[in-house]
């Protein structure tokens, strides 16, 4: 009897554990069917949609939008060029200007010197020979907030706005009433009038006074050091009046212009902004997915985009599968596909400009999904494995 019992216990838990066996059978092989469909990770889904709202606060009303894919061509490239005319300046006619001559202000120090007169030397006001800290004036006459300045035998005469020529031919007619024939000097000993502001990616960023050379573009670059290394020359702001021009220097002179026509006043802001500040973020079966900025130049190609980011991994992506995602301003994305299967294409990527927060995303292979459903399945499998045999 107890035989019996026992053959039949035997025998129900070996159908039992068949039955679970094929039952997780069922369960592999349904799942590997349907692996890209639940493939973890990013990929591509066709055609692409975007969920819309149609709501006051913002929230998705459950409808989506297709979204068009247009082919990286050669057609496509030269349409897309024709509709983005780099400028260099336009907008910022207002700043371009013949450099004039230095005119005197409140708070400048002038050095006149009148010859064989060595008893006027006293009104320069002279220090001893100590070190002076830098926002200390010149000795010399002193402009004061009206403009004016106070000078023996004259007294008080008013300089703002003039040249340190006309100062001198002025000097000099007015000494000529109590002198013969002076000989009169007069040279801006500390300008003090005007200044620029310099900020952004320049390797002495600071305040820069306005003296007798002229505050052109490139000159003030140059006095504060030149361009830093992650400096973007399309990017050149200048604040003027709360008024904001935008300056590609890198496009003005490509297209000729000279960077010097451009002449600073003073109170303005002169500002380089970073090229991390308009980068491209390349994702998906990279080397390397990172942000990559763009060249000093402020340009960036598809091609140039990909190299920097590792180029495409062989082993795991879909060439046939690079896209450019772009966001337009009415808030439509565009997006962009290039099948790099062939070198050649690469031509193209060369070709096709990126702009600032586009994304460039590179599928995974339909092998490469499937292989990631099985790295995460075959743990649960095993377990599952495991707890058959245990309880047979």
């Amino acid at each position: 009897m107890y035989g019996i019992t026992a053959g039949k216990y035997r025998s129900s838990v070996t159908h039992t554990t068949a039955h679970r066996a094929r039952v997780l059978g069922m369960m592999m092989t349904i799942t590997m069917l349907s692996a890209c469909t639940f493939a973890p990770g990013q990929r591509m889904i066709q055609p692409p949609t975007l969920p819309v709202s149609n709501t006051d606060d913002g929230k998705a009303s459950g409808e989506t939008v297709q979204i068009p894919i247009t082919d990286i061509t050669i057609a496509s490239v030269k349409r897309l060029r024709q509709t983005v005319t780099p400028s260099g300046a336009s907008g910022a006619t207002a700043l371009f200007g013949d450099p004039g001559p230095y005119r005197v202000g409140p708070g400048d120090v002038l050095q006149i010197t009148v010859w064989d007169h060595p008893e006027l030397a006293a009104a320069l006001g002279q220090q001893p020979n100590t070190p002076n800290r830098p926002a200390d004036a010149a000795s010399g006459f002193i402009v004061d907030h009206e403009g004016n300045l106070q000078f023996p035998y004259i007294g008080t005469i008013h300089v703002a706005g003039d040249s340190a020529e006309t100062v001198q031919r002025r000097v000099t007619a007015d000494l000529s009433k109590v002198m013969v024939k002076p000989q009169v000097t007069v040279r801006v000993a500390s300008f003090r009038a005007a200044q620029i502001y310099i900020d952004g990616e320049v390797r002495t960023p600071g305040a820069q006074s306005i003296n007798d050379i002229p505050m052109t573009l490139t000159e003030a670059i140059n006095r504060a050091g030149g361009y830093s290394p992650n400096a973007d020359q399309s990017h050149v702001t200048i604040v003027r009046d709360d008024k904001t021009y935008e300056i590609n220097v890198a496009q003005m002179l490509k297209n000729g212009e000279n960077p010097s026509r451009i002449v600073l006043k003073n109170g303005d802001l002169l500002r380089i902004e970073g090229r991390e500040e308009y980068g491209v973020y390349v994702m998906g079966e990279v080397g390397k997915p990172a942000t990559v900025t763009p060249m000093k130049d402020g340009t960036l190609t598809l091609g140039e985009a990909i190299s920097q980011a590792g180029s495409v991994n062989p082993a795991t992506s879909d060439p046939k599968e690079l896209y450019v995602i772009r966001g337009e301003p009415n808030g439509q994305p565009q997006i962009y596909h290039l099948d790099a299967r062939s070198p050649v294409a690469m031509l193209l990527a060369n070709q096709f400009d990126l702009q600032p927060k586009d994304v460039v995303y590179v599928d995974a292979s339909g092998l490469v999904r499937f292989s990631r459903v099985l790295d995460l399945l075959l743990p649960l499998v095993n377990a599952g494995v495991t707890g058959a045999v245990v309880a047979k």
